[in-house]
């Protein structure tokens, strides 16, 4: 187990003392693993009703994220995935209650409900008003199976909300109760995992996944799901947690929901971007107006990678409370409302005006194409070689750079307009790579076309004028990238290999045995930074680590010489 804590008894109350030094409206009730919001006292005496929550920790940011002006005036923690006690909880209602009373947020979890209700009926012998809401938004367990009930997952947050921004409006406790349970009532969520969770006290996973497997319909305890299968595409996943929320709340075409994307711990954001937007063009699909919609970490389960969709069934009281301000560190700052129109149509770029395009016998043509069916074959290898030395990507994009080509080059200049066919490979490149190589191999073609048009013959280049304008390239990719021959980057297969054609040439070789020394300078040079200190490009972040392994940037300029040289062989 790799974890960035000290001692396991110590997480969560040092994870709370983490949270509220950060947040000066919140304060913790002293000996306790209680958040209370600073000013709960004055909110109280104001005839507010006080709301608490809480549950065991492992789901940050809840609870304690959600205390503070608007939502909770206080969450009450107990350890890892384990209820609070019923006297933390007591302790809680003590230390918020006011002349309008306290409502208890709980999620439909055995212990929360027992240790929740037992301080509740305390708390009301001491001549304290106290009601419950109990939240049950777990739709992938049936109503009226035979379990422990359907359990509290991340839809609990909208009923803070909501129950919240009533609570502000001076609503009294008996209305503000029925306002979170029709709110809970409204509301459905189902997750999906793609791995397991650690809890600190286990020190090991709560179960087992396949790399090729997830788990549907888990809570956020660590447990597994209902169902278990094989790991589909986002848009399928997304599909099937949605058509299941649908159906569970007979939500009709024309309904009005708010949306919650909820990370369970592992996901990246970027991945959640994707379910967001696949999420919204579902709906859209079925007709369901999402009238506000959320992505981020609001109800996690510790590290587990997966998500939660919630969808709550809005009315204009509901849609108000959500939109009601509130000041609380996990709260998201953005309204929630849903852009209509989210693409632009870029500026076109300036066209190259060609009466002619590229043959598919052309010479030139046949180049190219062997160039790309080399990068394509090469992806697995150069993605193996990157990830030993660098991020893993080169493969990816040398392949991208490839497909992108394919797709364009019909559209390219005619072959006796090389120069300009070097120009449109630049300019595919740069459009459809990022990274490093992208702008490298667009520079490089960039120069060699500027050398192509101004020789003496630029609808039919000698062997010279290409080697000058290999040459040509090669320096200009140094000199935008900053490496030199020795730093271990493509350089030290480029640059020999420019350096060997031009002597070829110089000394009166044909054209093909010219080829085949630039290959085989490339080849010698990509080998021997293998035993070359990185001091440039993607291996340079890992230092002598890298020994032994040649740099795969260099390794595809061998390959994609080689192809060019087999090509013209023909």
């Amino acid at each position: 187990m790799k974890k960035l804590i000290n001692a396991v008894s110590d997480v969560v109350p040092e994870q709370l003392e983490g949270l509220v030094a950060l947040n000066p409206g919140l304060t913790l009730l002293s000996g306790s693993t209680i958040v209370i919001r600073a000013d709960a006292h004055d909110a109280a005496q104001r005839g507010h009703v006080a709301l608490i929550a809480g549950g065991g920790a492992g789901h940050e940011p809840a609870h304690g994220g959600y205390v503070g002006a608007g939502m909770l005036s206080a969450a009450v923690s107990g350890e890892v995935f384990t209820s609070p006690s019923t006297d933390a909880v007591l302790d809680a209602i003590r230390a918020v209650a006011g002349p309008a009373g306290v409502l208890l947020i709980v999620k439909n979890y055995t212990g929360d409900r027992l240790n929740f209700g037992l301080a509740a009926e305390i708390a009301r012998s001491e001549g304290i008003e106290v009601e419950m809401a109990i939240v049950a938004d777990d739709v992938a367990l049936s109503a009226n199976g035979d379990h422990a009930g359907r359990r509290g997952l991340a839809g609990t947050v909208l009923v803070h909300k909501i129950a919240g921004a009533a609570a502000a409006e001076g609503v009294p406790l008996a209305e503000l109760t029925q306002i979170a349970r029709d709110a809970a009532a409204a509301t459905g969520t189902m997750g999906v995992a793609l791995t397991p969770c650690t809890v600190p006290a286990a020190g090991k996973p709560g179960f087992e996944l396949a790399g090729d497997e997830i788990e549907w319909g888990l809570g956020i305890h660590g447990e597994p799901g209902v169902e278990r299968g094989a790991l589909e595409p986002a848009d399928a996943i997304v599909a099937r947690l949605l058509s299941t929320l649908v159906d569970d709340l007979s939500i009709a075409p024309q309904a009005r929901v708010a949306l919650l994307v909820n990370n369970l711990g592992g996901t990246p954001s970027g991945e959640l971007a994707i379910v967001a937007g696949s999420a919204l063009r579902y709906l859209d699909a079925r007709g369901i107006a999402v009238e506000r919609a959320w992505s981020g970490t609001f109800l996690s389960a510790l590290d587990m990678a997966g998500v939660s969709l919630t969808l709550m069934q809005l009315d204009d009281r509901r849609l108000r409370w959500l939109d009601a301000a509130t000041q609380t560190s996990a709260w998201p700052a953005l309204s929630g409302r849903v852009a209509r129109a989210t693409t632009r149509i870029a500026p076109a770029a300036p066209q190259i005006d060609a009466s002619a395009h590229l043959s598919r016998d052309a010479t030139l043509r046949r180049a190219i194409d062997a160039v790309c069916a080399c990068l394509l074959d090469a992806e697995a290898t150069l993605t193996q070689m990157d990830q030993r030395v660098g991020d893993g990507d080169l493969g990816i994009s040398l392949a991208r750079a490839a497909h992108g080509i394919a797709h364009d080059i019909d559209g390219y200049p005619a072959e006796t307009s090389p120069g300009a066919v070097l120009r449109s490979l630049s300019a595919t490149i740069r459009r459809v790579v990022g990274g490093t190589s992208g702008p490298l191999y667009a520079v490089l073609l960039m120069r060699a076309a500027a050398v192509l048009e101004q020789s003496s013959t630029p609808a039919s280049p000698s062997a010279k004028d290409w080697s000058a304008a290999f040459g040509a390239g090669v320096d200009g990719l140094m000199e935008l990238g900053g490496a030199q021959p020795g730093d271990r980057t493509m350089i030290d297969a480029l640059h020999p290999a420019a350096v060997a054609l031009d002597a070829a040439l110089d000394a009166s070789a044909d054209f093909q045995a010219a080829l085949r020394a630039a290959v085989e300078a490339a080849t010698a040079g990509s080998e021997s930074t293998a035993s070359m200190h990185p001091r440039r490009g993607r291996s340079s972040y890992v230092g002598d680590r890298a020994l032994g392994f040649p740099d795969p940037g260099a390794h595809a300029v061998g390959l994609w010489l080689a192809a060019i040289q087999h090509a013209l062989s023909r």
